[in-house]
This record gives C-alpha cells, sequence and structure tokens, in this order.
C-alpha cells in the first residue's frame, strides 16, 4: 500500500490498522485498485474485491472493484453513502430508481436506501460512508437488506 502516514496522535483507539484513523492520509488509488486485482477474490472467487482506505469513528471510505456482470445485491446502511465511479459504468437499483453511473459520475444516497450495485463493465469506485450522528453504531456498515 502506498499510503503516506504524516500524523501526531490523534486519540481514536482503533486496534487493527491504526494508520486508517491518522490525522492525515494519502492513498494512491489506481495502484490500490491494481492491487484489489490481483488478490484471490477477484481471481478466482466472486469477481469483486475491497479495501478499507480509511477507518474513522464517523467515516469510512472504501475501493471496491467488480469484474463485469458482477452484482452486490440487497445493502442498507443507516449511513449516508456516496459512490463515486472511477473507471467502468455501474448501475445502481434501488426501490425507485435505475441509476447509470459511468466513470466520473457521483451518486448519494440517503440513510436506509436499500441498493444493489451491478458493474455492466469492469469497474473500480469509491464507497463513502457517513453516519449521521457522527459515529458508526455497531454492525451497521453496509449490510444486506432484510
Amino acid at each position: 500500500m502506498e499510503t503516506v502516514i504524516e500524523s501526531h496522535e490523534t486519540g481514536n483507539k482503533f486496534e487493527r490498522l491504526p494508520y486508517l484513523a491518522s490525522a492525515l492520509l494519502q492513498v494512491n488509488i489506481f495502484e490500490e485498485a491494481k492491487q484489489l486485482r490481483l488478490q484471490d477474490a477477484w481471481t478466482r472467487g466472486t469477481g469483486r474485491s475491497s479495501k478499507t482506505l480509511v477507518k474513522y469513528p464517523d467515516l469510512r471510505i472504501i475501493l471496491v472493484s467488480m469484474r463485469a456482470k458482477t452484482r452486490m445485491k440487497d445493502h442498507r446502511t443507516d449511513a449516508r453513502i456516496a459512490i463515486l465511479a472511477l473507471t467502468g459504468h455501474l448501475r445502481i437499483h434501488t426501490p425507485h430508481a435505475l441509476i447509470e453511473l459511468p466513470a466520473g459520475n457521483l451518486l448519494a444516497l440517503d440513510s436506509a436506501v436499500a441498493h444493489d450495485v451491478e458493474a455492466l463493465k469492469q469497474s473500480t469506485f469509491l464507497l463513502v460512508i457517513s453516519w449521521p450522528d457522527g459515529k458508526q453504531k455497531p454492525g451497521t456498515t453496509c449490510e444486506r437488506s432484510k
């Protein structure tokens, strides 16, 4: 990971991968995406791979790569989310809309909006999750709808 970290103690208590909550993070997104496509999940498994790049109590930024014609079904969270398509072409399915999201486009969804993410072409995107009360509730990262 080519992450540059120049920070002082932030007071955040993250046991696992504490650098994800540093006061300053710089990430080479395209290098990280290249590494995602080398993982087993990409090469042999589901055809998608993800990596958390930023992890604060109130904010997550996750890099996701998906092969063409793969789909992440039935997700929702109590947080607001944004999906920034970096490469490829995504189709977002919600109960009330079908949204085309080609590279360079951004979609924001309010909390509790059920959604599926479909990759029409090989795609890479950033998923940004922001909790409304400034803090993630236990078990509330994008989860499958019930």
